[in-house]
């Protein structure tokens, strides 16, 4: 399925319109990635589900695909594996940081042209290049969904993340509490 085709100016205004977002969501994605505690990073809910690190993995991984993806004008789906130096959810973040920014400022300096360019991914579907930062999001919103329902069976408190969370709450109560 091809999409329709797009003008640079047009691509220019949704990429204006998606980077507040995509930054915005990055920030929540990393926050979550960070509550999983350091020493639970194997736990799975499921014999065939990922465990903690392995979906962080993939959510940093796919991420960082989509984002060289638009900058490149192409996809690599060469395996992205995990440093051996990435060893637990705290250096994840970190990775996930240190690719966010690098990607980042490559995307926000692409013409108009560059980002009205259509893609092609996997041969299933034709998207300008614009139209992949809203896929990132949606397929990294997915799995971060995912990985906070991970948090509470693994002795983890959920940070907020559209809104503050039940753990936010009691963690301000408390506070509240203490020094009212």
């Amino acid at each position: 399925m091809s999409s329709p085709q797009i003008t640079p100016d047009q691509a220019k205004f949704l990429l204006g319109r998606a980077l507040p977002t995509l930054k915005t969501e990055h920030s929540v994605t990393k926050k979550v990635i960070e509550a999983i505690p350091l020493d639970k990073g194997d736990y799975r809910p499921d014999a065939v589900s990922k465990s903690a690190l392995e979906l962080a993995w993939h959510i940093v991984a796919a991420e960082k695909r989509f984002l060289r993806g638009i900058c490149t004008g192409a996809f690599d789906f060469s395996p992205i594996p995990r440093p051996d130096s990435v060893r637990n959810s705290a250096e994840i973040a970190a990775w996930f940081d240190a690719m966010f920014a690098e990607n980042l400022q490559p995307i926000e300096q692409l013409s108009g042209e560059q980002l009205a360019k259509l893609i092609d991914f996997r041969g299933l579907f034709q998207l300008p290049a614009v139209g992949y930062v809203q896929v990132s999001l949606n397929h990294t919103i997915h799995h971060r969904g995912q990985l906070s329902v991970y948090l509470r069976p693994m002795g983890a408190k959920v940070p907020s993340i559209y809104g503050e969370s039940y753990d936010a709450t009691q963690a301000r109560l408390a506070k509240t509490a203490t020094t009212g």
